[in-house]
């Protein structure tokens, strides 16, 4: 695993989850509740929620209050790039796409604006990989 994906995990408290479902049963809500138990602030992200797991659901990222490290997107790939711009414009340092998700002119502009991009990976079994904790 490389030693940037490691730290950025290590050093981050606030996780956007855009996309993020009700549903327990979806893997965008049990990833968000992992990310929870291992001591991150979780930030829904879906406009048709009003809170999932005990926090407020903003509408898009660049409605969320306070401060994000990494953006993780349960967005089909078409979906990326203007979330890729609301992460550059809230400063993340890590935008983190979901397995099954990929864009590669998003993620070059993430990189050129320098953020940390990691594709097509599942933040909670990376973070199993890790010991489960950063």
């Amino acid at each position: 695993m490389d030693d940037r994906i490691r730290k950025a995990l290590r050093e981050a408290r606030v996780v956007a989850v855009v996309g993020i479902s009700g549903d327990p049963e979806k893997p965008s809500h049990y990833v968000a509740r992992y990310l929870q138990e291992a001591g991150y602030r979780i930030g829904p992200v879906n406009p048709t929620l009003p809170e999932v797991l005990g926090d407020m659901c903003f509408p898009a990222l660049a409605d969320f209050v306070g401060g994000v490290d990494i953006v993780d997107i349960f967005r089909r790939p078409e979906a990326v790039p203007p979330i890729v711009e609301e992460a550059i414009a809230a400063r993340a340092s890590c935008v983190w796409m979901q397995e099954g998700v990929s864009h590669a002119d998003a993620a070059r502009r993430a990189e050129e604006a320098g953020l940390l991009v990691v594709q097509d990976a599942c933040i909670k079994k990376v973070l199993q990989q890790m010991g489960g904790k950063p």
